[in-house]
């Protein structure tokens, strides 16, 4: 489970955190704060109120106490995925068990017609009626076990279908950021590592946000949090046809570009730059004036030998140099 709280409120977080686990003489072990941290968060709604009741029940509130709520209400959130896979391992279990049987049925289905066929007598009326009775129950024993086949075949459409979504939101959970819905670090990694070995160009674009903070600090975390949300709406609308964009830090974000050069990284950025100053914050109330966004933003291509962490680097040491020297944007020299 993530946490993207303010330093503010994790401050105050930590402080309930620690008096839970003196007030139930818990020692600070990594699991009894993970916990704790969940509880006082109220982001597991079960766990939360099983603890109440529990310590409404003067149940004793110890490690393994601890353990099991971690068992039974968090650990199996990371089970999620490993079960989607035992699940598609037994539909096809299940899957290759009923072609087997329709394939045994259609060899004694083929063998019982030939052994109708030599039974057929136009001079014995019985033998024959006996041998078409035979051939009658094969016939709707195979249509029977066709039918399961595909009852099978639908139930594993519809699993599969149920499971292609559940696999969609993990992905989703994975790779992208809860905040902006961009891409997480190491996402982008894997694929600048992937656009590497296909010999590709890459440039990357450091965006820093200078003045984050002090929207925080000036106008409450509610209006810095969508200040962010902003930006990174407006970065994706520039780059998401042409590069990977991402959140590498807490004002920062970083794009990636393939078949990239660092004269086509400047035009993408300046695209930015310019579709940022154009945002404008206005309170409810109209009686509260906000400062522009002020961005620094530097450019880095990328060198042999060197891995996506080396290349982002380069490209936010960029913008920090932007951000000293009072430019727009710098590229990095190349190493």
């Amino acid at each position: 489970m993530m946490f993207h709280d303010s330093m503010a409120i994790a401050q105050e977080k930590m402080t309930k955190v620690c008096q839970f686990l003196e007030q139930n003489h818990l020692p600070p072990t990594p699991l009894n704060y993970h916990i704790g941290y969940v509880y006082i968060s109220q982001t597991n709604r079960d766990l939360t109120e099983r603890l109440d009741r529990d310590i409404r029940n003067r149940v004793a509130i110890d490690s393994i106490y601890v353990e099991q709520l971690y068992y039974e209400y968090l650990q199996k959130e990371h089970q999620t995925e490993a079960n989607l896979i035992q699940q598609v391992g037994g539909m096809i279990d299940q899957l290759n068990d009923s072609a087997q049987q329709s394939q045994q049925s259609l060899i004694g289905f083929a063998k019982q017609i030939n052994h109708c066929i030599h039974n057929l007598d136009e001079h014995n009326v019985v033998k024959t009626r006996a041998a078409l009775k035979d051939f009658g129950g094969h016939t709707e024993l195979l249509l029977k076990q066709h039918q399961q086949f595909k009852n099978a075949l639908r139930r594993a459409r519809e699993i599969h279908e149920k499971q292609q979504q559940q696999l969609l939101k993990l992905r989703k959970q994975r790779i992208l950021d809860p905040q902006t819905g961009l891409y997480k670090r190491h996402y982008l990694g894997h694929k600048t590592q992937l656009w590497l070995t296909q010999d590709k160009s890459i440039c990357a674009i450091s965006v820093l946000i200078e003045n984050l903070d002090a929207f925080s600090q000036d106008f409450g975390e509610l209006v810095g949090e969508t200040v962010l949300q902003r930006v990174a709406k407006r970065i994706q609308k520039y780059v998401l046809q042409s590069g990977l964009p991402g959140r590498t830090g807490k004002q920062e974000f970083t794009i990636v570009l393939a078949d990239c050069e660092a004269d086509t990284a400047v035009v993408v950025a300046e695209k930015i730059r310019r579709g940022v100053t154009r945002l404008k914050f206005v309170s409810a109330k109209g009686d509260v004036s906000f400062p522009d966004i002020d961005l620094a933003i530097g450019i880095a291509q990328h060198q042999p030998d060197h891995d996506f962490n080396t290349l982002a680097q380069r490209a936010a040491f960029a913008a920090k140099k932007a951000q000293s020297l009072g430019q727009h944007y710098y590229i990095s020299a190349p190493n």
